[in-house]
């Protein structure tokens, strides 16, 4: 028997025969883990977010397309992509915004006019963390990623109820990729706050790989819940 062999043999006998448990992630999360309420989700979240050079923009399902529409106004937005198919692209075509421009081409057909003439993209979202200020994208056919990784202006609108503690407990929440849950998408998009980079001299700029600015429409038909600490300023919005 060669030395390989011998070696191979002692490796093999001292092997467990059967495979230990998997942990219990779950019970040690939550051993571990405070709940919190719904307000102290959204505060924490648009505090984060706010740190993040993220715009938060507080509107209900009555006004959000008219606080949209004065938001393009202000920012001087003359094209607004959108996925006519998506979520809100009924409700944003109803609206008659003039700077609507649909999402309906493949990339290739008019990639010019994509990256050097739309001012701001619209997109909606799966939910959001509030450890971490960040926002979940699911791009789809409906939706594609471009539609928040290429304008200089990102609109995202957000349901205030979907804010979860943690990113574990999203993908709880929602059996991500569980049987029953939530199949997984090709992609998610986690977005905290504008693009942004130092690279260069190790001097932070935004913009340099996708939007410089990130406006986030904050659902919420209970605004006196979601949080009026000075420390997380938001945007009040107004039909």
């Amino acid at each position: 028997m060669s030395a390989r062999d011998r070696i191979l043999g002692r490796l093999r006998a001292a092997a467990p025969r059967t495979a230990p448990a998997a942990p219990d992630v779950h019970t040690l999360y939550e051993a571990l883990h405070r709940p919190t309420s719904r307000t102290e989700r959204v505060a924490r979240f648009c505090a984060q977010m706010t740190g993040w050079r993220g715009e938060i923009v507080r509107v209900t399902h009555a006004n959000w397309v008219d606080t949209l529409r004065g938001l393009c106004a202000a920012k001087g937005v003359n094209s607004l992509l959108y996925g006519p198919r998506g979520v809100h692209g009924e409700a944003l075509a109803a609206a008659g915004l003039s700077v609507l421009r649909p999402y309906d081409r493949p990339v290739d057909t008019w990639k010019e006019e994509l990256f050097e003439r739309i001012d701001a993209g619209f997109t909606s979202t799966r939910g959001a963390i509030a450890e971490t200020g960040t926002l979940i994208v699911w791009p789809d056919a409906a939706e594609p990623r471009l539609l928040s990784l290429v304008p200089p202006i990102h609109f995202a609108l957000l349901d205030a109820g979907r804010i979860h503690d943690t990113l574990f407990d999203a993908i709880c929440a929602e059996g991500w990729g569980s049987a029953g849950g939530t199949a997984l998408p090709t992609n998610a998009l986690l977005v905290s706050g504008p693009s942004k980079t130092a690279d260069i001299q190790q001097t932070l700029a935004y913009g340099a790989h996708g939007p410089k600015e990130l406006v986030i429409l904050l659902l919420d038909e209970t605004p006196a819940e979601a949080g009026t600490d000075p420390a997380t300023p938001t945007t009040e919005a107004r039909p």
